[in-house]
């Protein structure tokens, strides 16, 4: 007759973790009956299934929560991960502007996100930030369906061509969170919109409500090289993603809620791109929604993004 570790055993998938759906299924037969004794490998595996929703921890409950998942990146991974747990600013609502005149395509803030980020580089690769090429005077934005994401010209920018960059959209009214059904993602008080990776079941609903294409499923674990590996992350943000969830771009909360720009931001070479708290009449993300003609992608499905796209020259 197998042992309880036996029985446990065949519940994990085949990269060593448990499997949440043979988890499930393994409970619909009576096998979450089995008591797994304590103090053993295998007692963290319970401590993560029955792990409380982020929002749900004390804090002792939540130090208890970074301390097992920082040991365990390091059994993964190699390497001494910080998990942080910011809270978000007071008085701050966070914004995006994206002038479409100058961007270039270069896809830098492509690179930058997945180095800050720690998306998965290959089977899968996986990127937050998709840069679509538009043919001028024959296509106009509204017909995303019709550009193109995979040009590979010699140089940069093309005669003829402009370029636009979409990610989340970090909407104030989020279809994504209305439909998740464990309520993994919400949006935070400073328009974040966020995933607790942990209570991510994968159902991809989320996927299926977005209208932007902006959330991204890990149907493997994260392949990142160990020196690649972007250290200091956030919960909510950018700390290494288990297999069969979904994840997404957040404003990389690990740096904007310790007064850094995204890494796009800084990166991107012509400056096209800008940040700041909408709630700050002075900010230089108000100044383009004030002075400029800016415009949101699909308005009228009334998510009401907090990202604007704009055209100054």
């Amino acid at each position: 007759m197998p042992s309880n570790n036996d029985e446990l055993k065949n519940l994990k998938s085949g990269d060593g973790e448990l499997s949440r759906r043979g988890f499930l299924k393994g409970a619909a037969i009576g096998i979450s009956s089995i008591a797994v004794p304590f103090g053993t490998a295998d007692a963290s595996i319970w401590d993560e299934f029955f792990q409380k929703h982020f929002k749900e921890m004390s804090q002792d409950e939540l130090q208890s929560t970074i301390a097992r998942l920082e040991k365990d990146y390091k059994a993964d991974y190699g390497v001494d991960i910080k998990v942080g747990t910011e809270k978000p600013i007071p008085n701050t609502l966070f914004g995006y502007g994206l002038d479409l005149s100058r961007c270039i395509g270069c896809r830098r803030c492509v690179y930058a996100c997945v180095k800050e980020n720690n998306q998965s580089r290959h089977d899968p690769q996986i990127q937050w930030i998709s840069v679509l090429r538009f043919k001028k005077g024959e296509k106009w934005v509204s017909d995303l369906e019709e550009s193109e994401i995979y040009y590979n010209p010699d140089e940069v920018p093309e005669e003829g061509y402009f370029y636009m960059p979409v990610s989340c959209q970090q909407c104030e009214n989020s279809p994504c969170a209305k439909v998740c059904p464990t309520k993994a993602t919400w949006k935070e008080p400073d328009g974040i919109v966020v995933v607790d990776y942990n209570w991510c079941i994968g159902c991809r609903y989320c996927m299926a409500s977005c209208p932007y294409g902006a959330r991204h499923f890990n149907w493997a674990k994260p392949n990142i090289p160990k020196e690649e590996i972007n250290p200091d992350t956030h919960y909510l943000g950018n700390r290494p993603r288990i297999k069969g969830c979904v994840e997404k771009c957040t404003f990389c909360i690990q740096r904007t809620r310790k007064g850094k720009y995204p890494a796009c931001v800084e990166i991107c070479p012509v400056g096209a791109r800008k940040f700041g708290n909408l709630l700050d009449k002075d900010s230089e993300i108000r100044y383009c929604i004030d002075k400029k003609r800016v415009f949101r992608l699909k308005e009228d499905l009334n998510t009401r993004p907090k990202f604007y796209y704009f055209f100054s020259l």
